[in-house]
């Protein structure tokens, strides 16, 4: 895998293939990996269970988070990333189809470095996406991954 990478944690089928699409339209990001449950992306980020041979110092670029998970929703998943030293700086953009007041600020309260609310209409989606990945691909530098 490149060193940069987009983690995408999303469960539903049909806002993962947009998010997809619209990060591929714009060759925005040469590798995405999906985990589609708040319990498979702790797995990932830590390298244990299914992922316990992954490298952890593999880090994505950016992750982006849906809110709306099972198993372990979104924002346990930001909590506990935000309580580890390791992945305490990566940057986490909440892509979500909530635009509940209370989510939002329970987002930014656990460290969320961006909240984007999905469009609902295809070409705005595609849009929002491609300006997103535009960001933290190509224009955000990242923080440097620390051996612990």
């Amino acid at each position: 895998m490149s060193e940069r990478y987009i983690l995408l944690v999303e469960d539903n089928p049909d806002d993962e293939e947009l998010t997809l699409l619209s990060l591929r339209k714009n060759n925005l990001a040469h590798e995405i990996v999906v985990v589609r449950d708040g319990v498979e992306a702790i797995e990932y980020l830590f390298a244990t269970g299914q992922y316990a041979s992954r490298d952890v110092m593999n880090a994505p670029t950016v992750i982006l988070l849906d809110l709306k998970l099972p198993k372990l929703d979104g924002l346990g998943v930001l909590k506990r990333l935000r309580a580890d030293e390791r992945t305490r700086s990566l940057p986490v953009v909440v892509l979500t189809s909530s635009s509940q007041d209370a989510d939002v600020i329970a987002s930014y309260n656990l460290g969320a470095n961006s909240y984007v609310r999905k469009p609902v209409e295809f070409g705005a989606f595609v849009e929002a996406v491609s300006s997103l990945g535009l960001y933290w691909v190509m224009l955000n530098r990242p923080p440097p991954v620390h051996v612990t």
